[in-house]
C-alpha cells in the first residue's frame, strides 16, 4: 500500500498542484514588485523586503517539513507535502487523519491495516473539513470587510470577539490532547494508577516551556522577528525531548 501511495502518479498529480500554486505564488510576487515600483518605492526597499521574507520563511517551513516526515509513513510523501504545502495546518492535518482512521476501523494511523478505501475517505475528510474558510470567504468576505470598515466601534467589537473566539479554539485544542495525555498516564478500573507513558506529557510541557520562552523574548525584550520561529522551534525542542527520553 506505501508503494501505491508513493506511486509516480500520486508524485505527478500531487506535484502538478503545488506547481500551479507556485507558478500563481509567483505571479503575485512579480505583479506586487512591478506596482510597487509604480508607486514609487525605491526598489533596494523591495528588494530587501523580498529577502528577509523568504529569510524568515526558512525555519517556520522546518515545522511543515517535519509535519510531512511524520504524516509520510502512514499516508505516504505526496498527500502529506500537497496538504502542507497548499492549505493544511499540522496539527489539523494529524487530528483529522487520525480520527479518520479510527472511524474507518484501521485504529491508530498506520500503514500496516491501511487500504485503498481507508486513505481515500482519510483524504477526503482531511480535504473537505479545512475547505470551508475558502468558502465562507467567498461568500462573506466582501461583506464582512465592508462592515469592518463602516466603523471604529464595530470593527473594534469584530476584532475583539475574532481574538476571543481564536483564543477559545486553540484553548480546546490543547485541552482535548493534554486530557488524552493524563488519559494515558492513568489507568485502572476505576482507580487513579498512575503508571502509563508520562512522555506525551513531559514533551508537551517542555515545548509549552520552549514557546513561553519564545513569547517572552518575543514580546518584553522587543525580539518581534522571534516570533516567526517560535512554532517550529517549539516543535524541534518537544521532538528533541521525545528524543531523549525514548
Amino acid at each position: 500500500m506505501l508503494q501505491k501511495l508513493n506511486s509516480p502518479f500520486m508524485y505527478a498529480l500531487c506535484g502538478g498542484i503545488i506547481l500551479f500554486v507556485a507558478i500563481v505564488c509567483i505571479i503575485f510576487l512579480v505583479r506586487s514588485y512591478r506596482a510597487g515600483k509604480a508607486m514609487g518605492m525605491d526598489p533596494a526597499v523591495l528588494k530587501r523586503t523580498i529577502v528577509s521574507s523568504a529569510t524568515f520563511s526558512v525555519l517556520p517551513a522546518v515545522g511543515i517539513l517535519l509535519g510531512v516526515i511524520a504524516l509520510s509513513g502512514s499516508l505516504g510523501t505526496p498527500w502529506p507535502w500537497l496538504r502542507l504545502s497548499v492549505i493544511g495546518a499540522l496539527h489539523y492535518e494529524t487530528q483529522v487523519a487520525e480520527a479518520a482512521s479510527e472511524a474507518v476501523g484501521i485504529g491508530k494511523l498506520s500503514i500496516t491495516h491501511m487500504t485503498s478505501s481507508a486513505f481515500a475517505t482519510i483524504a477526503l475528510l482531511m480535504s473537505v473539513c479545512i475547505m470551508w474558510g475558502m468558502i465562507l470567504s467567498i461568500l462573506f468576505n466582501k461583506r464582512y470587510t465592508a462592515r469592518m470598515s463602516a466603523g471604529g466601534r464595530k470593527k473594534k467589537s469584530a476584532l475583539g470577539f475574532g481574538d476571543k473566539a481564536m483564543t477559545a479554539m486553540f484553548i480546546g485544542l490543547v485541552s482535548a490532547y493534554v486530557g488524552s495525555y493524563i488519559g494515558g498516564w492513568i489507568s485502572g478500573d476505576g482507580v487513579f494508577t498512575f503508571g502509563g507513558d508520562t512522555t506525551p506529557l513531559i514533551v508537551a510541557i517542555v515545548s509549552a516551556c520552549a514557546m513561553a520562552v519564545f513569547t517572552y523574548f518575543s514580546e518584553k525584550k522587543n525580539a518581534r522577528w522571534l516570533e516567526n520561529f517560535s512554532v517550529a522551534g517549539s516543535m524541534l525542542i518537544g521532538m528533541a525531548a521525545a528524543v531523549l527520553l525514548g
